[in-house]
Parts: C-alpha cells; structure tokens; sequence
C-alpha cells in the first residue's frame, strides 16, 4: 500500500500539477490518493460488488496511475480525472473477466460499466462472432445450446453448471463434449470458433 506523508500546501494543488510534481516529490501523490480513493472505491463495488475485489483494483490503478505518470500530458480537454478514471476502468474491466471465467455471475452491473464492456466488445469484434454464433446454436438441440452458452459464453464451470441444473459434474462434462462435436460439425465451413472467445 502507498505511505505517503501529508502535504498541506499541494492540497490546492490541481490534479494535474499534483501528478507532474509526484515525480520527484512521490510523497505528494498521497494528495491523489485522497481525492480519489473514495469515489475510485464506490466505482470499483458497482462493478464486482466484493470489497476485497475492489480494493485490488483500486490499488491496482493507483499504482498504474503513479509508474504511469509520465504517459499523461496536460493539454486542452485532456484532464488528469478522466485519464485516472479511464484506468480505473480498463482495470475493472480486466478483473471483472477474470472472475467470468472463474464462474462468478453478476447481476445490477453499473450501467456506465455495461456500456463500457459493450464498446470493449465491440471494438474486438465480438458482436459479429456472436451473431455467428446464435446462427449455429439455432441449428443445435436445445439442451446443447444450454450447456454451450453457460460454459463458453457465460463463463460458468462446470461445477456451476451441475449446481445449476442438479445434475452430476461428470454427465456436465460429457454433455459439454458432445455439444461441443455437434457445434464444430454444424460450423463446416469454420464459421465461428466458439472455443476461442
């Protein structure tokens, strides 16, 4: 965790000169801490809702913030918030997949947050694998298509998805393999990997 001593004249300080300065004078990154660290927490809770999640990720971004600093320059319309609150973001958005892919779900996502998930998904073409996608499972049996889209697309293990349904992890594991045949042959021309997302 940063230790950096008070600083009561960098307190008038903006954010920008702050961060200049910190340079040198790394104590004074301690004025940044202090304006954002609340504000940086209550954003990283709406996201992954787990105080000890959020904590890393504020952490996470405060030490990106300061090896960072010499990334950020102050120009017109480029404010030190904005840049701060951007890695903030990229942040959350990296532990929040990782926690997918782990099996958690999350329900109520902050709506700045969707929005920003779905212009990360946008710009890796995500959207157009998708589409591809539902096209295959339409031509799948439905109980394929259910253990597909919890496994591959919603990150569920397959203890989740045993847990879900009621069923034994071993019968999960075999149903996914069989899905998973029928996907690749209904995908003959290589339309969509679906294994790859």
């Amino acid at each position: 965790m940063f230790l950096f001593s008070n600083n009561d004249n960098a307190k008038d300080l903006a954010d920008e000169d702050i961060l200049i300065m910190a340079k040198a004078k790394p104590w004074l990154f301690g004025v940044l801490l202090d304006r954002y660290q609340t504000a940086f927490m209550r954003k990283a809770m709406s996201i992954l809702h787990n105080e000890e999640e959020a904590k890393e990720v504020v952490q996470d971004t405060f030490t990106k913030i300061y090896v960072n600093a010499d990334s950020f320059s102050v120009q017109a319309g480029a404010k030190f918030s904005s840049w701060a609150y951007k890695i903030l973001m990229n942040t959350a958005f990296t532990r929040y997949q990782r926690l997918v892919k782990q099996g958690q779900r999350f329900t109520n996502l902050d709506p700045e947050f969707e929005q920003f998930i779905g212009e990360k998904s946008h710009h890796s073409g995500f959207e157009e694998r998708r589409d591809a996608i539902e096209r295959i499972f339409k031509r799948l049996p439905s109980h394929f298509v259910f253990v597909l889209r919890l496994h591959y697309l919603e990150r569920y293990s397959h203890e989740a998805i045993a847990k879900e349904t009621g069923e034994r992890v071993g019968t999960i594991k075999a149903r996914i393999h069989r899905a998973k045949s029928a996907f690749k042959k209904e995908s003959r021309d290589g339309e969509i990997d679906l294994f790859s997302i």
